[in-house]
């Protein structure tokens, strides 16, 4: 996870310091999320027929070989635009087949009652590597280029494959009997039954394409407006994770909601409000209390979500439910594309202000129309599929 937020921040930076240009984030932004979209069913029909760990483990390594070479790449001074494009295709590609199999994986290594705590604890350690992730970026970068944080971010993939082998856990088969595409089928069509898991993975895409895709566009507000340079990109970066630490931390302490509605619609509506006042701001210091607010704000909306879904899919399913819901973070880089060029051809404050008053009038207009996640309360016991 650590090397991911290495990699997204280095990858961006490099990106627009080649071009120069807003409209080069947005393509970036589209080459990571088309192989993404194109592939997520059919990573998530993989995570419910093989061995999890075994994609997890070659996903890891793959990426560890890619950034490696981008890496070697910027050390000889001869990296180019197509292959940064390039590297981050076919990386987005590999890691397609990672994040449906470690969805999949994690509630097969704890008891079922301490589900809601795993994800938590998930998120946790996720929103940590944001916190330290991009701000050790931001300060490789300043003090020793950009090959650097690139070569430990293959190390990081390295050693996530060799932790994974040690892991020991059951192997699942549920979709095992039958063809991919009637298993992908299968898992879309519960999706599209099931109002609810509809809804809440509609809402998660809606945040993702009009409101994370403002992360890529991030080298841009410190370069050319706050003028705050790579430490300021890696902190600012940071502080979003630490606002995102805080309200997870609020989440474990509370427990389990009995209103989910409460922290799921109200943290998107926050989340947007928040990249409107960030959009405007001219102060380096009140962009950073945006974004810790707006950090605190979205990973609540996502917490929530991702609890639900986890508590109430069954397990034959798993893998490819949460494939369906990885398109989230495909959702973020799709939106850049859009947001990219409208930065190009206005500016990049209206691209990132206009993506948060969507969000936030689209949550509003799903909150009225949609009484399932209206009524959302304290989670079931997960079904055992």
């Amino acid at each position: 996870m650590g090397g991911f937020q290495l990699l997204m921040v280095t990858q961006s930076w490099l990106m627009y310091d080649l071009t120069g240009r807003e409209w080069s984030l947005g393509v970036l932004g589209l080459v990571l999320a088309v192989p993404t979209i194109s592939l997520s069913l059919f990573g998530g029909a993989a995570a419910d027929r093989l061995n999890q760990r075994w994609l997890i483990m070659g996903s890891q390594a793959t990426s560890a070989l890619l950034v490696g070479a981008l890496a070697t790449l910027v050390f000889a001074g001869a990296v180019q635009m197509w292959h940064v494009l390039v590297i981050a295709f076919l990386g987005g590609a590999v890691q397609t087949f990672d994040g449906p199999a470690r969805m999949a994986l994690y509630p097969h290594l704890i008891d079922r009652k301490d589900l809601m705590n795993a994800v938590a604890l998930n998120n946790v350690v996720w929103q940590g590597t944001r916190l330290v992730g991009p701000v050790l970026a931001g300060f490789l970068i300043a003090a020793g280029g950009m090959a650097l944080p690139l070569y430990i971010t293959a190390a990081c993939f390295l050693a996530m494959a060799v932790a994974i082998k040690l892991i020991r856990a059951p192997r699942t088969t549920g979709a095992q009997g039958r063809n991919v595409l009637a298993n992908i089928a299968e898992g879309v069509g519960f999706v599209r039954s099931n109002s609810l898991f509809s809804s809440l993975i509609g809402l998660s895409y809606l945040n993702g394409f009009f409101g994370l895709s403002y992360i890529l566009l991030l080298p841009i507000f410190a370069k050319d407006i706050l003028e705050v340079g790579a430490q300021g990109l890696g902190i600012m970066n940071g502080v979003s994770g630490v606002g995102a630490l805080v309200a997870i931390g609020f989440l474990t302490f509370r427990g389990d909601i009995q209103h989910k509605a409460i922290p799921l619609l109200g943290g998107a509506i926050l989340f947007g409000v928040s990249l409107m006042l960030f959009a405007v701001s001219s102060s380096y210091y009140l962009s950073l209390l945006v974004l810790f607010l707006g950090g605190g704000a979205v990973a609540i909306h996502m917490m929530t979500i991702q609890t639900v879904i986890q508590a109430r899919v069954p397990d034959r399913l798993r893998g490819r439910v949460m494939g369906i819901y990885s398109l989230t973070y495909s959702m973020a880089a799709l939106g850049a594309f859009p947001a990219g060029f409208l930065a190009a051809l206005l500016s990049v404050r209206f691209a990132v202000g206009f993506g948060g008053f969507v969000l936030a009038v689209c949550t509003l207009l799903i909150a009225v129309s949609q009484p399932s996640i209206r009524s959302l309360g304290p989670e079931p016991v997960p079904e055992a599929g």
